[in-house]
Parts: structure tokens; C-alpha cells; sequence
């Protein structure tokens, strides 16, 4: 969280950015987290950390839905690399939580593949219902985050890393308006 810390001051160091680190990173990786977000522009996570060339595994997807391909490319980094951190990274004003949300709530399918999405999103927005709150999207956003935490935590192949100590999976949500990351849910002790 330390480059979140620097991220938000503008106190930006840009590690591992240069020849250097791209020759070594040419041979061999062992980043030291992986972060599942959104597709969100405003959202990049070796930004939001200030992170250099093989220092995370990113996955993005919209709304950080998540389906087999993506549940396998989570695994990637701590079943192959021992990466010990695997974040869900949920954001403040998602649009594609927000078109979801609309979808369900109005009873009217998204085109194309977005509907997956939508689909994905489904238990999100069922927990947001039940929970209530001032405003229903990030309600449902934040829902989104720890929901597929826990269902990383509890996945077969992660979950005996997890009960070891030698995976953390955590649920973070960034806020467009300060740049913090805040930890939901999972933040190792």
C-alpha cells in the first residue's frame, strides 16, 4: 500500500521503469501481487500503485465479472510464480457495475457480450438489494469485490495456499476522488 501512499501524495518514485529492469524481467518474472480490476480508464493498477515492469499480474475485466478463463488466470501467478497477494480491485462510479445495475433493475438485457457481464454481476446486485444504502451502484460495487474475493479465497486450487499463509486475498476499492485504495475485506494480519 505504500505506492497507493505515494500515488495519492503525487509523491510518484516510478520504480522499475527502466532498461535495466526490462533486460531481467526479459528472462524471468515473480511479481509480487496480482490485482483483478476493471477495464476503467481511470483505473490502472501499476498507476494506482506505483508499480513497474514485473512487479504485478493485471487482469481486467468489466466490473471485475469473473467467469472460468479469468478464475484461471487468477491462479496463474500463486500456483506458478508463488505470488502472495492477489487483490480484487472494485472502483468508485464503475460504469459497467452501473449498466448492470440499470439492466437487472430494469429487466432489460445489455447487447452483445455485456450481457455476461450483467450476468456475472447477478449475486452483486442481489446482495445490494438486501443491504440497502444511500446509493444502490456502489453498494452493488463494493458487493462485487468482496463477493468474488471470497469465492478466490475459497477456490479449490487457492484455498489451501490461503489457509497456509502463503496467499492473501483481499478485497480493495479505489475512490476516484482521493486516489486512496481502502481494503474491504481479507488484509493479511
Amino acid at each position: 500500500m505504500e505506492g497507493n501512499k505515494r500515488w495519492v501524495s503525487g509523491n510518484l518514485q516510478h520504480p522499475d521503469r527502466d532498461p535495466d529492469r526490462r533486460q531481467f524481467v526479459s528472462q524471468q518474472q515473480k511479481p509480487f501481487g496480482a490485482i483483478l480490476s476493471c477495464i476503467d480508464s481511470r483505473v490502472p493498477p501499476e498507476l494506482l500503485f506505483d508499480t513497474g515492469l514485473g512487479d504485478l499480474y493485471v487482469l481486467r475485466t468489466g466490473g471485475e465479472a469473473v467467469g472460468p478463463v479469468v478464475t484461471g488466470s487468477a491462479e496463474y501467478g500463486p500456483l506458478t510464480s508463488g505470488t502472495p497477494l492477489l487483490m480484487v480491485l472494485g472502483h468508485q462510479h464503475c460504469g459497467a457495475v452501473k449498466a448492470a445495475y440499470t439492466s437487472i433493475r430494469d429487466g432489460k438485457p445489455l447487447s452483445g457480450n455485456l450481457q455476461a457481464i450483467t450476468k456475472a454481476l447477478q449475486p452483486a446486485y442481489e446482495q445490494a438489494a438486501r443491504q440497502g444504502g444511500a446509493d444502490p451502484v456502489e453498494t452493488m460495487a463494493r458487493a462485487q469485490v468482496k463477493l468474488t474475493a471470497t469465492d478466490l479465497r475459497a477456490n479449490r486450487d487457492l484455498a489451501p495456499l490461503v489457509k497456509k499463509g502463503a496467499l492473501a486475498v483481499v478485497g480493495a476499492y479505489y475512490s476516484l476522488d482521493t486516489g486512496k485504495v481502502e481494503i474491504l475485506t481479507g488484509a493479511p494480519s
